[in-house]
């Protein structure tokens, strides 16, 4: 009879393993699916930058430095692996910040800011820092589930065995995200 309870115990033990275990491995899945999210987003931005500035370069030319810097910071956040979020983090941080500087420039320089053109990429930067955001906080509640149960118990336990580990979250430091000035989204006006 006890041989029978220690079997009992030692089944529900393994089958809780097992339940646990594919927790982990779909909360694993759903966090490397957020990052695709991010990385899509963040692509999709970068690969904006050449034409904004392009335009900026158009109607400010001698503005060189800022737009050196920003194409300097695209390519060292496009040269990072996308696995390395924290230093991906930093970079994209950096280049928000430049961004923010080049949208701002457009108060200077009353036709850019009139350019149809300059206003349809400011809408566009606009909406991909919204998507960015959320891709962002999704990624960030993944990786909080995914790293609460690589910490609690029992599931510590299981994701020891088999090599489970903490995520990284993805944050841009107090100082960019105060940086990034408001971009005002207007519509020229018809004179009238």
């Amino acid at each position: 009879m006890l041989s029978w309870i220690i079997l009992v115990v030692a089944a529900a033990a393994g089958l809780y393993a097992i339940v646990i275990y594919n927790r982990l491995v779909g909360t694993r899945q759903m966090t490397h699916e957020a990052w695709s999210g991010i990385d899509v987003q963040l692509k999709r931005r970068s690969d904006l930058i050449p034409n904004l500035v392009d335009v900026v370069k158009g109607y400010a030319g001698h503005e060189r430095q800022l737009l050196q810097q920003v194409t300097e910071l695209r390519g060292a956040a496009r040269a990072l692996p996308s696995e390395d979020v924290a230093r991906r983090a930093e970079a994209e941080g950096a280049l928000s910040i430049a961004l923010g500087r080049l949208i701002a420039l457009a108060e200077s320089y009353p036709d850019l800011k009139a350019s149809g053109n300059f206003l349809e990429l400011q809408q566009e930067l606009s909406r991909l820092e919204s998507e960015i955001q959320m891709a962002r906080r999704y990624y960030n509640g993944s990786v909080r589930n995914l790293n609460t149960l690589v910490e609690s118990f029992p599931s510590n336990l299981v994701a020891g065995l088999f090599g489970f580990v903490q995520r990284q979250f993805f944050e841009i430091s107090d100082a960019a995200d105060r940086a990034v000035p408001r971009v005002a989204l207007e519509q020229a006006r018809p004179e009238r």
